[in-house]
């Protein structure tokens, strides 16, 4: 049974189902054929389910920052604006250190760290930082901020840097995705660059006020509708007339169905403004459709999003343990499943994986597997809202 509370359940729902389906893109790399080098988006050696796998996990990043954003919102109608500021500035210095410490931990099982990777975690982290010092401004300079960032930062795809100098390192940091190699021991991966992110989570924080107790929901449903639609149909002129928006444009290729993945096959790293038109406005629109409707399908993914940070972490971890079981059973080598450097620049895992089939089975083995986990953490959480340190986990 899933306990009663205040929290607004069409959020936790998409948030939860994100998150569902981002397990799918983590089995993926853990498991599938060559994943670890091989990119399921390149046209020239993807398949239509494959790129469908990688496609679908592409609402998961854009819904999660987002919402982080509505929630900081939601929380802070509750607080003071000091107590606000300190919440977000604190918790985002805790996400970039749990990014760092933990996250990457848990990905590779390397204790030398020597291949860190800032990734998602990171980008929240760092954008709740921002949005600490945001929420000082009126709420229209924030959502024009929010704009700018998500719809201008493409204006910068054309500054490309390269080397390891401090102004690089920075606008690595900022716009441009890029691996810093230290040695044959030794790089540092900047994955998610931060400038749209941070708009992201700044638009997100706007978004909350539509879930205002006072706000008439059904006037909430006519904006979802109209945002929703309004992102999709610019992705559409945008991506259409490859005018704007992204920074590889779509062409016509030797089959329609590489042209339809051509076409869909939009920039996450740093995220396009496309990318996030034909993530966001998909997600506006689900919570239109989903506000009024309650059943156990729904009841299943509120408990997923209720522990967003928590089921996090365990599913990196379950699934990087299952991994080294994998290994273990088929006769691999256990120690290739310690991520390190050299094994990424000398590409040991280069010919090791399952078939999209065993990856898909597993992905559902571990939802099943974490559902009770996460459900009893949930009711963990509820029963005990005094305990402060619960909303840093």
């Amino acid at each position: 049974m899933i306990p009663k509370t205040n929290r607004i359940e069409s959020i936790d729902l998409l948030r939860g189902l994100v998150m569902v389906i981002m397990a799918l893109d983590h089995v993926r790399d853990y498991f599938y054929y060559g994943s670890f080098f091989n990119d399921p988006t390149n046209l020239e050696t993807t398949t239509p389910i494959l790129f469908f796998t990688r496609f679908i996990t592409h609402f998961c990043a854009p819904v999660f920052v987002f919402l982080a954003g509505t929630s900081a919102y939601l929380y802070g109608s509750k607080k003071t604006e000091p107590a606000l500021f300190k919440f977000l500035l604190t918790r985002g210095i805790w996400l970039i250190f749990l990014e760092l410490a933990i996250n990457n931990l848990i990905w590779t099982f390397d204790l030398t760290y020597s291949f860190p990777v800032v990734q998602v975690i990171w980008a929240i982290g760092f954008s709740m930082v921002c949005l600490s010092f945001l929420i000082l401004l009126p709420k229209k300079a924030i959502l024009a901020i929010g704009i700018t960032l998500i719809a201008g930062h493409n204006l910068l795809d054309g500054i490309v840097m390269q080397g390891q100098s401090f102004q690089a390192v920075i606008w690595y940091l900022l716009h441009q995705q890029n691996m810093l190699v230290f040695g044959p021991n030794s790089a540092f991966l900047i994955q998610y660059p931060l400038i749209p992110w941070i708009g992201v989570m700044a638009l997100g924080y706007c978004f909350g006020a539509f879930y205002q107790k006072d706000f008439d929901p059904t006037l909430r449903k006519k904006w979802l509708l109209r945002l929703g639609f309004g992102a999709l149909a610019l992705f559409l002129v945008l991506r259409g007339s490859n005018l704007y928006g992204d920074l590889v444009p779509w062409s016509v290729q030797d089959s329609w169905a590489k042209s339809v993945i051509s076409f869909f096959n939009v920039t996450k790293y740093p995220p396009s403004l496309l990318y996030l038109c034909i993530t966001l406005g998909p997600a506006l629109l689900f919570l239109q459709a989903i506000e009024n409707i309650k059943n156990k399908y729904t009841d299943f993914f509120l408990v997923f999003g209720r522990v967003p940070l928590f089921y996090y972490f365990l599913h990196v971890f379950v699934i990087h343990v299952l991994a080294i079981a994998g290994m273990l059973v088929f006769g691999g080598d256990l120690q290739a499943m310690i991520l390190t450097a050299k094994s990424f620049m000398g590409q040991d895992l280069v010919t090791y994986g399952y078939s999209l089939f065993v990856v898909y089975l597993m992905w559902i083995g571990v939802i099943l597997l974490l559902y009770p986990i996460c459900k009893k953490y949930m009711v963990y959480k509820a029963n005990n809202k005094d305990k402060w340190w619960l909303s840093y986990l």
